[in-house]
């Protein structure tokens, strides 16, 4: 008997020890339930309605961060420019304005010089952020990258400047030389002097201005719009014609070559002022009794053949590091020789800009000391094309470290020569 109410006494024991627990782990699962963790954080905090795309097309690269600072959306463009890392923001000043615009809701904006992933050479990637609250729980980071527009802008600033100085130059000479020419009218030798000397002034003013429009025009304009087949032949009778007397003066051969029945697509004026601009460098920097060549030639190429025009010279050359800015605006290799002969530093920038537009390149070759050969090439007249046309009319990869090609019969020291125009 004593056994039995033992056992029975244990029982009733165990079973209400089984009912607390019972009840205190229900009541810790709701509290649990209850209590917000890191990740409920992250499942709660969605986007609003319609604003993953809407973010989805906007070109500005977007963040969106919670009330813990951590990631819950983030555009393709924001990793690329290395502004989320490992679900963070890695960009500190950021992440301080998207405190501050989540305590006080205010919209701020900002613009940085941030370092560019990837490369060792210490640019700056420039950008605009801007932060803005979304929601009551989530902020906004939007980032506009700004490095190809100050680029332009330098590129602007430092054309303007450099128009101003080559303006200046030959105007202060000009005001100069009429105060002496004043100053000097009892001396008939030295007015004639004076007035020679306004005259090569007042000629290299007139080349400024029209290079200066011919760069404006080619650059606005569409070659394409006027495009006609013009002849080789034609162009390079043109670009010899104009360069004759110069030529005359220093004893200097020009001659052509492989010329004949080739034909180019394109506007003939931009054409001939192009090739133009490369025949009356060749002469400018040649020493006197030597040879300017002008070859031509038909290329296959994969959009359609191509028709290489190569003007060569036996100058001075060009050193390795010029070659590099020869087609930027304004840039000499020799300023004092530039200004001897009347240069502008605007011709190899026209040249390349032609050749881009009609959907070809200018590349060179030179040697210190061995002279130069400029080759142009352009689409050929008649060809069937299905080619865009460059947009990026940068100097970068004009520069051809392969000897140009061997067209003449009669070589000439450094050069193939051309046969001589009758």
């Amino acid at each position: 008997m004593n056994v039995d109410a033992a056992v029975a006494a244990m029982a009733a024991i165990a079973g209400l020890c089984t009912g607390v627990f019972a009840m205190l782990a229900f009541r810790w699962s709701e509290r649990d339930q209850a209590t917000p963790t890191r990740s409920s954080l992250h499942t709660d905090a969605v986007l609003p309605p319609g604003v993953d795309t809407v973010l989805s097309v906007l070109r500005s690269s977007a963040v969106v961060l919670d009330e813990a600072d951590a990631v819950v959306k983030a555009s393709s463009a924001a990793y690329a420019l290395g502004l989320v890392r490992g679900g963070k923001l890695a960009v500190e000043p950021m992440m301080q304005m998207a405190r501050d615009t989540r305590r006080d809701g205010e919209i701020r904006q900002v613009e940085l010089d941030l370092p560019r992933r990837g490369t060792g050479r210490g640019e700056a990637l420039a950008v605009s952020a801007r932060v803005a609250p979304l929601g009551s729980r989530l902020v906004l980071l939007l980032v506009e990258d700004l490095t190809e527009a100050r680029r332009i802008e330098a590129v602007r600033r430092d054309f303007v400047a450099n128009v101003s100085h080559e303006l200046k130059t030959p105007v202060g000479a000009l005001s100069l030389l009429s105060e002496a020419v004043m100053d000097a009218s009892d001396d008939p030798e030295a007015v004639t002097r004076f007035a020679g000397r306004m005259q090569n002034e007042a000629t290299r003013l007139t080349n400024l201005v029209q290079e200066l429009i011919d760069l404006s025009r080619v650059q606005n304009d569409d070659p394409l719009e006027d495009a006609e087949p013009v002849p080789v032949e034609e162009l390079v009778a043109e670009a010899i014609d104009r360069c004759r007397q110069q030529a005359g003066a220093k004893q200097i051969t020009m001659a052509s070559g492989g010329i004949a029945d080739l034909s180019v697509w394109g506007n003939r004026g931009q054409l001939a002022a192009a090739l133009g601009n490369l025949v009356e460098n060749a002469v400018n920097y040649s020493p006197a009794r030597t040879r300017v060549g002008i070859a031509g030639r038909r290329i296959s190429a994969p959009g359609g053949d191509l028709i290489e025009i190569a003007v060569t010279d036996q100058g001075i050359g060009i050193s390795e590091k010029d070659r590099d800015r020869i087609f930027e605006r304004f840039y000499r290799v020799d300023p004092a020789r530039s200004r001897a002969t009347g240069g502008t530093g605007l011709g190899l920038a026209i040249v390349k800009h032609v050749a881009a537009s009609h959907g070809g390149e200018v590349t060179v070759w030179s040697a210190e000391g061995q002279g130069s050969t400029f080759t142009l090439r352009l689409p050929e007249a008649g060809a069937v094309r299905d080619r865009e046309r460059p947009d990026d009319l940068s100097a970068e990869g004009l520069d051809d470290e392969d000897r140009p090609y061997e067209t003449f019969n009669d070589p000439l020291p450094a050069h193939p020569a051309p046969e001589v125009l009758p």
